[in-house]
């Protein structure tokens, strides 16, 4: 065992056992490339990683080929400090040298290989290296000779070339400075909305081509903008994304959840991972599209990648795990025999296997509802169910068909889990679970909510209001958080607040977000990826565009918004404000990339509504008058509730809020400035853009 075995991370301890002398990252391995005056070999990766997107090599191939290779692995070990690192645990990182790679090739992907020089300055590049040349690329062997032949000859041409892209890299992060400008208006987000409009597959939903992902930031931002101008063409975009998404392969017709992304633009065959940002995300869509229309399918796939979740991904201590693997064994025929990982085993169907679990009649029923063939729409005469069209009109049929199913698939080999428990990710997921629990009148996906903001409390934060990045079985990792593990774990506490009432997850959010102002902001409205007091890398990382999850900055900007509205606080209402000045500039040019600072944007433009709910805990009354605030569409809007006369010590908002008549009232504000109250649920939903109970 090398020394990754003492990690958490599934994903190094993946690569415990291999010859290859791994080091953890960090000054140690540093520290040791200048002992021995050898570069280092950085390679990042992720436990759940299988395909590599743009060129389609499998992510894990490299490990089997090179790195469990004895002659590779001894070479390497003679000549580099090789350095292992997981891209969840240690986003930073992977940030920098990821920006690195791309500006040096074009293109990007795991696993990604690096080599830096003993003061961790990169200097030569790639992803997958085959074990022998093949396709124009040369052999890992071949690169490795290659550098070091390059270390050892050249080694002035090496220093010169890591100056040169470290300086590069520098002056990208001060670009990215927003300067201070005011955030973006109406004709912005007009704009931004026109650039969607011309990107978008009016035929299958979704924007651009294949492979096509889930566009989740963006969809919060077309349904934002709808219910604050009442584009239709807006909610349109919205849901006919979701419909086709919920109808296709990249959606779980048995267990509910979505994958990665789908290879086709049809959303047809997924990239199988299942990841917890991605359903967290896609369930609060969904449970949102159903409360502005309401929606029959949308609340179904709210509800049922909620359930999801819970049941596949949460932990034993509360929280809930990063990612379910792509691949899992194979359960029949020679691969089965070999014990061989399959992408899509678990998941993917024949005509046989139909007939085998539900007989001739259910089978050929099954087939046409959920769209399997005997040519297959995956590999090997395999099908991933879908919903083509409308189904079975036999409701009850139809659910015995799915239940039958899901049974006879309980039985196969699993896909393995990464159980690390990742701050940011539980963030979202506490947000969606809150909503989707109170809008549907589900209190135990609530209840699970609560249990994971009470574990990141307990296991990730100190006292000081710092963040670890991951746990594992209750353990806190060695990695500090970032600053989308801040911003997002606020959005869920405040998320939470709204549905429970209970003041306290507003004070732990704005102890979050005070970090935020003091260790991550810059000096003209741009926040950075780490904190001031982090580690040193070669660059601060900094990045205000979306990738899988809404970016740190954005993120940061609506949590900051929100608890402004909540409080009062102009310093975080203007650091929201100086934040949004970069959507104004990327929005109308890159609406893809920015989506959720694009959703902020609405909030902002919508004031955000202030709701204070004041009645007593037990009052029908106060009951309607919260679930109407709830439901509301009204962007970014907040909600508070509380008892009448409470001090509301962490929520301005409810103070000096007196019942009306001694019946519980809701006043509906705008920069803590109210219209009269109201104890009308149905005048409420007029106010705040929502129906009635």
């Amino acid at each position: 065992m090398n020394r990754l075995a003492n990690s958490q991370s599934p994903y190094l301890l993946q690569h415990a056992s291999n010859p290859v002398d791994w080091w953890p990252w960090g000054e140690e391995a540093m520290e040791e490339a200048k002992r021995r005056d050898v570069p280092i070999l950085l390679s990042v990766g992720y436990a759940s990683c299988h395909l590599w997107l743009l060129l389609i090599y499998w992510c894990h191939v490299m490990a089997h080929e090179s790195f469990e290779d004895g002659e590779s692995a001894a070479y390497l070990n003679a000549h580099f400090v090789p350095v292992k690192v997981d891209r969840e645990e240690r986003p930073d990182v992977d940030a920098v040298y990821m920006e690195a790679v791309q500006a040096a090739t074009g293109q990007g992907g795991w696993p990604m290989t690096v080599f830096l020089t003993p003061d961790a300055e990169p200097f030569y590049f790639g992803t997958y290296f085959p074990p022998q040349p093949r396709h124009g690329m040369p052999s890992f062997r071949q690169i490795l000779e290659g550098v070091q032949a390059a270390w050892a000859g050249r080694r002035e041409e090496v220093g010169d070339v890591a100056g040169r892209i470290v300086r590069g890299l520098s002056s990208r992060s001060q670009a990215l400075s927003s300067g201070g400008s005011r955030p973006p208006g109406e004709d912005d987000l007009h704009a931004a909305l026109l650039a969607l409009s011309r990107e978008y597959d009016a035929s299958h939903g979704g924007f651009g081509g294949a492979p096509k992902f889930p566009p989740s930031m963006v969809l919060e931002f077309l349904l934002r903008h709808h219910a604050r101008t009442g584009s239709e063409g807006a909610l349109q975009m919205a849901a006919d994304t979701c419909e086709r998404m919920a109808r296709g392969g990249i959606y779980d017709q048995l267990g509910g959840g979505f994958a990665r992304y789908s290879v086709d633009r049809m959303w047809t065959v997924p990239h199988f991972e299942k990841m917890l940002y991605d359903n967290a995300l896609l369930c609060r869509v969904y449970a949102h599209l159903w409360r502005s229309t309401g929606s029959a399918l949308a609340r179904r796939v709210a509800l049922e990648t909620a359930d999801f979740m819970v049941r596949e991904l949460r932990t034993p201590e509360g929280g809930f795990a990063s990612a379910l693997d792509a691949d899992s064994p194979a359960f029949e025929g020679e691969e089965a025999a070999t014990g061989k990982h399959v992408e899509g085993a678990y998941y993917a169907w024949t005509p046989e296997q139909l007939r085998a679990v539900l007989g001739e009649e259910d089978a050929a029923l099954a087939a046409g509802h959920f769209g399997v063939t005997e040519e297959g729409t995956f590999e090997q005469g395999l099908s991933v169910l879908q919903l083509p069209g409308d189904g079975l009109t036999d409701a009850a049929r139809a659910e015995s068909i799915r239940q039958r199913l899901l049974t006879a698939r309980d039985t196969r080999p699993r896909p393995g889990r990464d159980d690390k428990v990742v701050t940011a990710w539980n963030g979202l997921a506490i947000a969606a679970l809150a909503e989707t629990g109170a809008y549907f009148d589900r209190p135990d996906l609530t209840g699970v909510a609560l249990e994971a903001a009470d574990l990141i409390v307990r296991v990730h934060m100190d006292p000081a209001g710092r963040l670890a990045r991951t746990s594992r079985d209750g353990t806190a990792g060695d990695n500090s958080g970032v600053l989308e593990d801040y911003a997002d774990t606020a959005e869920g506490f405040l998320a939470l607040a709204a549905v429970t009432g209970e003041g306290v997850w507003t004070e732990f959010a704005g102890l979050l977000l005070d970090t935020v102002l003091r260790h991550f902001a810059g000096g003209n409205g741009d926040l950075y990826d780490t904190p001031d007091d982090g580690e040193v890398l070669i660059r601060r990382p900094q990045d205000p565009t979306d990738n899988a999850t809404p970016s740190g900055w954005t993120a940061a900007a609506g949590a900051l918004l929100s608890y402004a509205a909540l409080t009062g606080s102009s310093r975080h209402r203007t650091a929201a404000e100086r934040a949004l000045g970069v959507v104004k500039t990327l929005g109308p040019r890159a609406p893809r990339f920015i989506g959720w600072g694009l959703a902020v944007a609405e909030a902002l433009l919508d004031g955000p509504r202030e709701v204070a709910v004041v009645g007593p805990q037990d009052d029908p009354g106060t009951a309607d008058l919260h679930r109407t605030a709830l439901l509301g569409t009204a962007p970014g809007a907040v909600v508070a509730v509380g008892e009448p006369g409470e001090q509301a010590d962490g929520v301005p908002l409810l103070r000096d809020r007196p019942l009306v008549d001694g019946r519980p009232a809701a006043y509906v504000c705008r920069n803590f400035t109210c219209d009269a109250p109201t104890v009308d649920p149905s005048a409420l939903a007029g106010k705040v853009g929502g129906t009635t109970v």
